[in-house]
């Protein structure tokens, strides 16, 4: 939802430049036709050059590359996750899967306990804690990311806001010289 905001963010900051490039030009037309003197003046006075409209109509906007990583990690992991949490896959009828335990735990096997339950059940919580943490890191990562996209796009929004009141003051000046001609 953010990158389609930026998007459309970017498209009206692209919009509010044309208008003020259009604004210009007809300022200029505005001064051809309040007197000749000002034709001529225009006349030798350098062009400004207009930017051309995009060939594909309006260009990708690129969200910020800690929120692209973000998203990409956040789905590599969502498929592992899936795989291994208990609701999400189908439940064995064979009990516990003690080999998934011993290649997803981390911990040495001395730091359990000699009992086989107790150990099962050690192995199980470490695990699971494993995966809690690789959920975490993966939201953390995800709300860094949002983070940082937020705060490009409020930047973009206040750089938006001050081009559309200037905007805002060069259409009521513009409108005012129309009306005294």
């Amino acid at each position: 939802e953010l990158v389609r905001q930026g998007e459309a963010l970017k498209r009206t900051e692209q919009m509010v430049d044309k208008m003020d490039q259009d604004l210009k030009t007809s300022q200029r037309h505005i001064n051809n036709i309040k007197s000749v003197f000002g034709g001529l003046v225009n006349y030798f006075k350098p062009k400004t050059p207009e930017s051309k409209p995009e060939q594909n109509g309006t260009p990708e906007y690129n969200a910020n590359n800690r929120l692209k990583e973000a998203m990409m990690t956040s789905k590599e992991q969502e498929s592992k996750y899936q795989e291994s949490h208990p609701n999400l896959r189908r439940l064995d009828n064979s009990g516990f899967d003690f080999s998934r335990i011993d290649s997803i735990s981390s911990v040495q096997p001395d730091a359990y306990p000699k009992n086989q339950h107790l150990r099962a059940y050690h192995q199980k919580i470490d695990s699971n804690l494993d995966e809690m943490s690789s959920g975490l890191s993966r939201l953390k990562n995800l709300a860094l990311g949002l983070q940082t996209e937020i705060q490009e796009q409020d930047d973009m929004l206040d750089r938006l806001t001050k081009k559309v009141e200037t905007l805002d003051i060069n259409i009521a000046n513009t409108d005012k010289r129309v009306r005294q001609l």
